[in-house]
């Protein structure tokens, strides 16, 4: 024989579970959005780092052998050779400076 609490739990039993049913289905469906939003950031991050890792190989190829870099690389050269010749000068001229000051002592 049925009591009432069995009655009762019969009648909340399919509305319960109809109800759960539902909230899942909704947690279902945000899941499913949440998910497809996170697929789209990476998606898009990825293209932003490959993005990023080309420009920086063509900074890199580009950068040391543009004309400009070229043209610097030539300009130090041709300032370390004016160096080396200015440190003789200066040696040069100090010498001469020194064989000058001995003269004027004798």
């Amino acid at each position: 024989m049925m009591t009432s609490e069995d009655i009762t739990r019969v009648k909340r039993g399919p509305a319960d579970l109809e109800e759960r049913i539902e909230q899942l289905e909704k947690q279902k469906e945000l899941l499913k959005t949440a998910c497809k939003k996170a697929g789209e950031t990476i998606k898009s991050l990825t293209k932003k780092v490959q993005d990023a890792e080309l420009e920086l190989s063509l900074v890199k190829a580009v950068g040391m052998n543009s004309p400009e870099m070229r043209a610097a690389k030539a300009r130090i050269e041709e300032l370390e050779r004016d160096r080396k010749i200015l440190i003789q000068d200066i040696d040069r001229l100090s010498e001469d400076k020194h064989n000058l000051e001995i003269l004027l002592r004798k």
